[in-house]
């Protein structure tokens, strides 16, 4: 009588898991794909073009020059300019953000969260050049309400780092009420009733409870609105021009030998600079978003 072995029901699970992997990555091949052409190659083209020098008839060079003009004098002022504008417009944007959000989930109308959501979801995609003809309009030198409330002769001024702080809000707080909502649905009702029952007071539950788990929310906020100022381009272009300096007007200036010729790899120096502060953005937007939604669901 012959006894035939049958294989362990773990060996038999391995096997076929074994067999599933390469075909999982066969499925995400085309979005490898996709991001390296996408993505990939420009980033390799800018970091080649920033490292490197070519004078004519001569061979090209690697060179760290062209990062160090970057770290000196307009180019430096321009960085500074954009991360001060930035970080202003961030920090102002969560607080309004917050509390707007904060407002809209405590209010009892669904049709007032429904407005104010779908409002933030057309304004925090609203920018470019429509945005900066809509504020000329309004609050320019001939501006309707300028006009009107005579804000000229408090010292108003549109095409200023104030007046491109107010525009870029426009967009960023409503950014912020889309990323606040889910993150205030998620406290739960149970922490504010156990709070009330131990003697708190509203302002101790939000010290105490609120801040501490919504703060990842809030720095990860933060950190998205920063990278959102940071990069915009189109609407300071619009309005201001040279006039604030901004690290994207540096860049399309010495793209366009508009202040001085062959200043194509100091343009990507500039954008290799950009890149860097990107990334130590998300470095820190990501932990924070993970933690976030590790405590609110």
């Amino acid at each position: 009588m012959s006894t035939q072995t049958l294989p362990a029901p773990g060996a038999a699970d391995g096997t076929r898991r074994r067999r599933r992997a390469p075909r999982a990555w066969l499925g995400t091949l085309p979005l490898l794909v996709f991001a390296g052409l996408c993505f990939g190659l420009p980033v390799g083209a800018l970091l080649y073009g920033a490292v490197t020098h070519q004078e004519p008839g001569r061979a090209t060079s690697l060179t760290g020059e062209n990062i160090t003009t970057t770290l000196h004098g307009a180019y430096l002022n321009s960085l500074t300019g954009s991360v001060e504008l930035s970080a202003l417009t961030a920090f102002v944007g969560t607080v309004l953000g917050m509390l707007i959000a904060q407002a809209v989930v405590t209010s009892r109308g669904g049709a007032l969260r429904e407005s104010v959501l779908t409002a933030s979801g057309v304004l925090a995609n609203f920018g470019g050049i429509p945005l900066a003809f809509a504020f000329v309009a309004t609050l320019g030198i001939s501006g309707v309400v300028t006009q009107l409330v005579h804000l000229d002769t408090l010292g108003w001024n549109l095409y200023s780092f104030t007046g491109l702080s107010v525009i870029y809000l426009y967009f960023l707080v409503p950014l912020m009420v889309l990323i606040s909502v889910p993150a205030l649905d998620g406290l739960r009702p149970q922490w504010r009733e156990a709070a009330q029952n131990a003697g708190a007071t509203d302002g101790q539950f939000w010290r105490h409870v609120g801040l501490p788990v919504l703060a990842p929310t809030l720095l990860g906020g933060f950190v998205l609105l920063f990278g959102s100022a940071f990069a915009a381009y189109a609407t300071a272009a619009a309005l201001v021009g040279g006039s604030v300096p901004l690290v994207t007007l540096k860049i399309a200036d010495a793209l366009s030998g508009n202040v001085q010729v062959g200043q194509e790899n100091v343009a990507l120096a500039l954008s290799l600079d950009m890149i860097v502060i990107a990334g130590l953005v998300m470095a820190v937007y990501l932990p924070l978003q993970r933690r976030s939604t590790r405590w609110l669901h």
